[in-house]
């Protein structure tokens, strides 16, 4: 892990070692002459490590120490001196330094030193990444089925897990693209590391770039404290922008720099991060569309579907629903006392059902199920109420063929809408869709309706 560092001492010889030095181990440097140089630099840019010694002119290591835990209190501070004394180690240990080294040391001292503060920050990397998702995982979650469309899904993974290849995951809402990412990221050789997932429609469009690539204190109002961004929360990991359509064009062109760079730019910096990122990308539009329309960049659209996997349908893999069931049958079993089965009579009626909303539309039912059967048996009585347990509903597999992709999804949006009482924040989130898309999807519904 490169880290970014700023080294501070008036000592010549050691400015000119550490340029040469430094960047030889695989870091970046900023050198400075003296501690209000330091301290300067501080108030421009994030440092990883500071390295400063203790006695210069101006302002002496400790106060440099001290700024930097105002300026930046995630950087991992390293004491150097020529003449260690207890007043000083007492003051380093106030001030929660990292090491404390006495001169002359070796260069060889000081690149383990490096990567221990480096795995040090790669583990906090990871331990946020957790934090972030664990809110997001209810229950175990894989890829279920045995379907040929399926078999093909997992092949694909498969190839291209193991390279870093950008991937671009299609398929319709519900039909597990982040299931998908995830196994894309388990079955590569950067599964010990961060997978970090992002809805990109349900950012705010003011915090995107916040968000994405952080920002130091100040850089705007409400900017209290220095933030890593996302893309340095998955550093060495994968970070997986779910609903890429909906990123706004000039974020777009952000990551497109990214992918040709490897560079970032935190919010209120002018100085770049190399972060080491595979990215994973998922979408339910049609990007070509999408470009004839000026929505998305042509260039940016070629450069993230390097590897193309599409997902079906739950429609086009009905053979799977039984197996599904039964997986999700296990995952919601902590809301009743034992594990539930289901009735063949309510499987058929499951099976009858169109599916508008695929896997997601078939694990809120089979979860509603579960609340509501207070037996061992789920009959079709327990099913949501939009499910007729007397014959196929009208939207049935037989009557799929007349129906169009924007009749289905307005038809999932209404059931949402009913089974939600109306609210629409509610059913952006069971959808997996932003409020703004869900707003952009009823607005087209009453201008079909109105032609």
């Amino acid at each position: 892990m490169s880290l970014r560092i700023l080294f501070a001492d008036d000592e010549k010889s050691l400015q000119e070692l550490m340029r040469s030095e430094l960047p030889r181990m695989g870091h970046e440097v900023t050198v400075c002459e003296d501690g209000i140089a330091a301290v300067e630099a501080l108030s421009k840019q994030t440092f990883d490590c500071l390295l400063v010694d203790l006695n210069m002119p101006g302002l002496n290591g400790i106060e440099v120490i001290e700024k930097a835990r105002e300026l930046s209190p995630d950087t991992d501070s390293i004491v150097l001196t020529g003449k260690a004394t207890f007043e000083s180690a007492q003051a380093s240990i106030r001030n929660d330094v990292y090491d404390y080294l006495t001169k002359p040391c070796k260069l060889a001292e000081l690149e383990n030193l490096f990567n221990r503060v480096a795995e040090k920050r790669s583990l906090q990397n990871e331990r946020t990444a957790l934090e972030r998702q664990v809110e997001r995982l209810q229950g175990s979650a894989r890829l279920v089925g045995k379907s040929p469309n399926m078999q093909q899904v997992k092949e694909l993974i498969a190839k291209v897990a193991p390279t870093n290849s950008t991937v671009l995951i299609l398929g319709e809402t519900g039909t597990g693209k982040e299931l998908a990412a995830r196994e894309l990221h388990e079955q590569s050789k950067r599964s010990s590391k961060p997978f970090v997932p992002i809805n990109c429609g349900a950012l705010p469009e003011n915090l995107i770039e916040s968000e994405l690539f952080g920002h130091r204190k100040g850089a705007f109002t409400g900017a209290d404290e220095n933030r890593k961004g996302l893309f340095e929360v998955a550093n060495e990991g994968t970070l997986f922008l779910d609903e890429i359509g909906e990123l706004p064009k000039a974020m777009q062109a952000k990551l497109l720099r990214f992918l040709e760079s490897g560079e970032i730019r935190r919010v209120g910096e002018n100085e770049p991060l190399i972060v080491d990122v595979r990215v994973l990308c998922a979408t339910h539009r049609n990007l070509g569309d999408m470009v004839d329309e000026g929505a998305f960049r042509e260039d940016l659209m070629f450069r993230i579907n390097t590897f193309e996997i599409r997902l079906p349908s739950l429609r086009e893999r009905m053979e799977d629903l039984p197996a599904l069931v039964e997986h999700l049958l296990e995952r919601f079993s902590s809301h009743a006392v034992g594990k539930k089965q289901i009735s063949p009579e309510a499987i058929e009626i499951l099976k009858s059902h169109a599916w508008p909303g695929n896997i997601r539309e078939l694990a809120n039912a089979v979860q509603h199920a579960t609340i509501l059967c207070e037996s061992d048996i789920i009959l079709p009585e327990h099913l949501p109420n939009n499910f007729d347990s007397r014959r196929p509903r009208e939207t049935s597999l037989a009557a799929f063929g007349a129906l169009s992709l924007r009749d289905l999804e307005i038809q999932a949006i209404e059931q949402a809408l009913q089974r939600n009482g109306g609210n629409k924040p509610k059913t952006a989130e069971e959808l997996g869709i932003s409020l703004k898309t869900l707003y952009n999807k009823l607005n087209q519904s009453i201008l079909k309706d109105s032609a």
